[in-house]
């Protein structure tokens, strides 16, 4: 399985080589043009070097560059520490430099082949008036083989060594696929009456319950065996990497089923940037390009973790049907109580599909009634609960209030907002 790793390594490096040389011409002919005075070719040229170099360029992990927010109309300074490192994960923080008091958050992001950048947005958005930790996953080419593996339980296990660090004041949130490992992970940690159970915990846009409203992703994994995903979707991780001979589900198979989902719209896009940018249009071609910076750095996923999760998850559906069995340990959302749940889904998401993730009420069925709560917005797809200006505007301020109505439920005092955000609408138990 080593072949297809080395091959498609060896391809981008001769595709890099090859057209460097197109980069470097379409350069020239945009300076010659523009020295010329000939402003509509000078574009031209650079419009298709730009697009070329993007085409055979490596994206590697981009960055949070999060260095500042703005709270009460004043700047405050944010630093990135990592407080808690383990093998496939670190909990990163961004400590602000204030001394206020508000709801600690956990954002957890999903190990799905972006990085935990990808929720950016959601950390942003929080930063003001939250004290946000998030857990950045490690692409597991630069994971030793002998750290050990990386199965679904782990994913859990490692869910509350992070509550167990950060105390039981805390809100988890759990993006996409991350809602599976989170609850049950939370569930456990109720059964086992786990001093560290969080206040809350908000799952957004994930597959609790598959069945209930099938999609794309859904139907795919039924549709073809274990073997099949054994057989394509796994490879070696070559030689120059520190995870040389790990198993794993490299990024660039991924990006290209990514890609498959909406070739339309990608195809849209890039058609619009090179338009943009021969147009002198560059705030526009710059949001696009914005997004694709993170959207085509991919990173490797454990082998054990994704066959598991294909497996349990969209094939036999074994949290809903109560037989999940993480870390020789059962999981039953039953045995919740303490801990409120807020379920967040988008009409327009095509990846989990309304009704999967609302799931979890009925799983959480000793959980009093004043401790559930689920929004539905309309307009969003899967991105859009997490990312852009319905998220900011219409999805995290009701995340907000959600999470301070459970702090002080819980006796805990925090900071009061200052008059200049924007109101916090209610939020609803699920019909």
């Amino acid at each position: 399985m080593f072949a297809d790793y080395t091959l498609y390594e060896a391809g981008q490096s001769a595709l890099r080589s090859f057209f460097g040389a197109a980069v470097a011409g379409y350069g020239a002919l945009s300076h010659q043009a523009k020295f010329m005075g000939l402003q509509s070719a000078s574009r031209e040229f650079e419009a298709a070097r730009q697009m070329i170099e993007r085409g055979i360029r490596s994206y590697g992990k981009p960055a949070f560059n999060l260095s500042k927010t703005t709270i009460g109309g004043a700047n405050i300074a944010v630093r990135e520490d990592v407080v808690l490192k383990k093998p496939y994960c670190n909990l990163l923080h961004f400590e602000r430099d204030t001394a206020r008091h508000d709801p600690k958050v956990l954002l957890v992001a999903p190990m799905s082949g972006h990085y935990a950048t990808l929720l950016r947005g959601m950390v942003e958005a929080l930063l003001p008036h939250h004290d946000v930790y998030i857990t950045d996953w490690i692409n597991a080419r630069d994971v030793s083989p002998q750290q050990g593996g990386f199965a679904l339980g782990d994913y859990a296990e490692y869910v509350k060594d992070f509550l167990h660090h950060m105390g039981p004041d805390t809100h988890v949130v759990a993006v996409c696929q991350s809602v599976v490992p989170v609850l049950a992970g939370i569930a456990q940690m109720a059964a086992n009456d786990d001093p560290a159970q969080p206040l809350s915990m908000t799952l957004m846009g994930g597959p609790v319950d598959a069945r209930a409203n099938p999609t794309k992703v859904t139907k795919f994994a039924e549709r073809h065996p274990m073997e099949w995903f054994e057989r394509n979707a796994l490879s070696n991780v070559p030689y120059g990497h520190a995870g040389f001979g790990q198993v794993v589900y490299p990024g660039f198979k991924q990006l290209t089923g990514f890609m498959a989902m909406n070739p339309e719209r990608h195809n849209r896009s890039h058609r619009d940037m090179f338009n943009h940018l021969r147009q002198g249009d560059r705030e526009s071609a710059a949001k696009i390009m914005a997004f694709y910076d993170e959207y085509l750095a991919v990173m490797d996923i454990p082998a054990k973790f994704y066959l598991e999760t294909v497996d349990q998850v969209f094939k036999r559906h074994l949290l809903p049907k109560g037989k999940m069995i993480l870390s020789n340990q059962g999981v039953d959302p039953g045995h919740v109580r303490k801990t409120a749940l807020l379920t967040v889904e988008g009409g327009k998401d095509d990846i989990s599909a309304v009704g999967q993730t609302a799931a979890a009420h009925a799983l959480c069925n000793n959980l009093a009634p004043e401790k559930h709560f689920s929004f539905v917005h309309p307009d969003v797809g899967h991105y859009g609960i997490f990312e852009g200006r319905r998220w900011r505007n219409d999805i995290m301020p009701r995340l907000a209030a959600f999470f301070r109505k459970h702090g002080v439920d819980n006796r805990l005092k925090y900071d009061e907002i200052p008059a200049d955000s924007r109101p916090m609408p209610s939020i609803s138990a699920p019909r």
